[in-house]
């Protein structure tokens, strides 16, 4: 009776003909809901509120169908379905039923909380698409889309289980889409929303996940490996069941009371270990995997050692996550053995818990545990989802949040020690840059070195498991640029991107006033002379918030500092026409953040140089000669002179040609005489000899033009060089020289 009151008395039935057409199958679909799953842990009132999304969702989406042609309701019903089999409770059930109304029948988030409750509204929220959003891309709205989804979990982790959930269900029925839209939600899956089911220990899931976007994105890969799978299972199926055979009956000897089975392979998984490993796909197949479950974990234990007693164990197979779980609070012991003809066999051992945990991770018995404040599960998935805040507010938009977290959902892992015995699981190949920042982002910004049991070690090594990490800091920090190419975590890498672009804003803010106050000088007027209100209508006119925010830009080169100086003094009431002459910027010879130097034509202190405002690369010095500066080294909004500074440190490179006499021995005397001066040799490379003749290319790093000259006329005085000379640009260097890569120089 609640259904029919509920249905004419709450909802707005335009088309009541299509629902009294329907409403048999509806009944149909919501009883078979509920004999199935949800009847066996939810109340009455519980399952009353899940009946009520449901024919609430059929109204919202009466008339809408899917590209299969089926009603539009099938699929939340679906969604429903999967999650009922997880046990989920009412709220995330009636979300499931509900968390396309906002997104495709725009009923508003606040009729969902009235009609339900807050916790339900929230869960929809969070799982919609986000709509009436101008966004550039396609891509930009995934990634947009993906960040609301992170804020919303932030708040409540079933967002999360239902997104997924509602993923799975499109996948399975994703044949009916477009070739294009297939290849492009397969490849978000296996990218995204695979590594997640993975980090929350939703295994079930996430392999059903894989499997479906492989079948999409490589078919006749996974068409070959799920033959082979089929063909190699049936070729040793005797040997399989004698094994299993004989480890039952050894268990029971020793009275283990203990269930076994054999694990389908999971067929994305085998293609990523061909990949990996280099492996043959006879060579993965020939690898047989069995599970036991047991009654606890001491006979979990007493297991192994039955196996491990009754067959040979392979070498470094055994694992121990029993008692140091993973991050996702998986549990089992790991180990592999040599059986009956000299198959090899994967073993996993594990409670009938452990292994509803290893299934259905986060999800598995949420109704029961939800409750529970110390529940490991949910509190290892509170911290990630933390982890996934820290790193959205550290990322300049949504897309470079996708991309920081992408390259750390998952990843085999290491267990590494604190010096006072904590345990910090990190990924495979991760460095003590990564275990500084799990311990904590300052301790990571100030690391300036580290110890690996006791010993000082390089920032850059690989960890491995088992190690104690110590990590040295220094008073300020450390941060290096460097330090991406070799970490592995994104928490890590968020952290260094942040710190390195605020680092980068504050070098380019200072450098930019120094340009501004540069240009301002042949006008005896300074920054701070400017009136606020004539800065504020300048400011205003060129689209800054801030002063800041103008000498940042400056800085960094995206606006000239000539240009900016004239429209100053436009706003001081100066005449439009009146020349501005510009005293040169003396620069430093250290290259930073914002000051690089260009690979074409390679200047060195001594020269003429000419600054280049470069988008992105901020201020790139070029040899006034440089041919690549030449058309527009005239243009103020794009080139500004600069001078060195008369005091100057460092190295500089710069490109010499030598021709010489071919003969034995050539590069070892060349060597010897540039070694004379002090100088590093960064590289040489040579033509093939044409006849007696050789020519050398040698990349240098010299101080000035002095010093390169003293090594110029030292090399002139052997008697077997021909010429040596200084190259200026590419066109002198790829003339010459082809196996230097022809490309065009990026500078501009």
């Amino acid at each position: 009776m609640f259904v029919w009151v509920f249905l004419f008395s709450c909802l707005d039935f335009r088309d009541t003909s299509h629902l009294y057409s329907a409403i048999g199958a509806i009944e149909n679909n919501v009883l078979t809901l509920n004999e199935k799953n949800l009847g066996k842990y939810l109340d009455q009132d519980q399952l009353e509120q899940v009946k009520k999304a449901y024919f609430f969702a059929a109204n919202a989406h009466s008339g809408q169908y899917r590209v299969s042609g089926d009603p539009y309701v099938s699929h939340p019903l679906a969604v429903a379905e999967i999650l009922g089999k997880l046990k989920m409770d009412q709220d995330c059930l009636s979300a499931a039923m509900l968390h396309d109304v906002i997104e495709d029948s725009g009923i508003p988030k606040t009729f969902l909380k009235k009609e339900f409750n807050k916790e339900v509204a929230n869960l929809v929220d969070g799982v919609s698409k986000l709509d009436k959003v101008e966004l550039s891309s396609k891509k930009d709205l995934q990634a947009e889309s993906f960040q609301k989804m992170v804020l919303a979990m932030s708040e409540d982790i079933r967002v999360i289980v239902v997104k997924l959930a509602d993923r799975l269900h499109n996948m399975r029925t994703i044949k009916f889409l477009s070739k294009e839209k297939k290849l492009r939600i397969a490849n978000e899956t296996v990218e995204i929303y695979a590594p997640i089911a993975h980090r929350l220990g939703m295994h079930q899931i996430y392999r059903e996940l894989e499997d479906l976007a492989f079948e999409i994105l490589y078919p006749l890969r996974f068409k070959v490996i799920e033959e082979a799978v089929k063909k190699n299972t049936r070729g040793r199926k005797k040997i399989l069941t004698k094994v299993e055979t004989s480890i039952s009956q050894k268990l029971e000897e020793q009275d283990l009371n203990c269930a076994i089975a054999s694990r389908r392979k999971h067929f994305y998984g085998i293609y990523k270990k061909m990949k990996k490993q280099s492996k043959t796909l006879k060579e993965v197949l020939d690898v047989y995997a069995l599970k036991i479950t047991a009654s606890n974990a001491m006979d979990c234990y007493k297991a192994l050692g039955v196996i491990h007693n009754a067959f040979n164990p392979i070498e470094g197979r055994f694992k121990d996550y029993i008692a140091i779980p993973k991050s996702n609070s998986y549990q089992s012991l790991h180990t592999g053995i040599m059986t009956f003809e000299g198959l090899p066999v994967e073993i996993q051992i594990r409670t009938s818990e452990m292994d509803e945990l290893a299934e259905y991770g986060i999800a598995a018995h949420w109704v029961y545990k939800s409750g529970v404040k110390d529940n490991p599960v949910q509190a290892r998935a509170r911290r990630w989802v933390n982890g996934l805040m820290e790193i959205n507010a550290r990322s300049e938009d949504a897309s470079d949040f996708v991309e920081v977290i992408k390259t750390g959902l998952v990843s085999n892992e290491v267990y590494v020690f604190t010096p006072q015995g904590d345990i910090i699981d990190l990924p495979k190949d991760s460095t003590p840059i990564d275990f500084a920042f799990a311990l904590h982002s300052d301790i990571g910004l100030h690391c300036s070195g580290c110890r690996i049991n006791k010993n000082l070690a390089p920032l850059s090594v690989p960890l491995e498991s088992g190690q104690t990490v110590e990590i040295i800091t220094g008073k300020v920090p450390q941060t290096n640029p460097s330090w991406l190419d070799f970490i592995r975590t994104s928490r890590a890498r968020s952290a260094i991107r942040h710190n390195l672009k605020n680092l980068k804003e504050s070098e380019s803010r200072k450098f930019g006033k120094r340009l501004l106050e540069q240009s301002l000088f042949p006008r005896q007027t300074k920054l701070r002379d400017v009136p606020k209100n004539k800065m504020k209508k300048l400011l205003t006119s060129l689209n800054y918030k801030s002063v800041r925010e103008l000498l940042e830009s400056i800085g960094s080169g995206k606006r000239s500092s000539l240009v900016v100086a004239h429209q100053i003094m436009q706003f001081l009431d100066e005449k439009e026409n009146d020349e501005i002459q510009f005293s040169n910027l003396q620069i430093t010879g250290a290259e930073g953040l914002v000051v690089t130097y260009s690979s074409c034509c390679r200047p060195i202190p001594g020269d003429h140089v000419i600054a280049h405002f470069s988008t992105g690369r901020g201020i790139v010095i070029h040899q006034e000669r440089c041919k690549n500066i030449l058309p527009i080294r005239h243009d103020p909004a794009l080139c500004s002179p600069v001078q060195w500074e008369d005091t100057l440190s460092g190295d500089f490179s710069v490109e010499i040609k030598i021709s010489a006499e071919d003969k034995a021995g050539i590069l070892a005397e060349v060597s010897a005489v540039i070694a004379e001066y002090s100088t590093n040799i960064e590289s040489i490379k040579s033509d093939p000899p044409a006849g007696n003749k050789v020519d050398l290319y040698i990349l240098l790093a010299v101080t000035d033009r002095s010093h390169l000259a003293k090594i110029l006329r030292r090399l002139r005085r052997k008697d077997f060089v021909i010429t040596a000379t200084r190259i200026h640009s590419w066109e002198q260097r790829n003339a010459t020289l082809p196996i230097i890569e022809d490309k065009l120089n990026e500078d501009n």
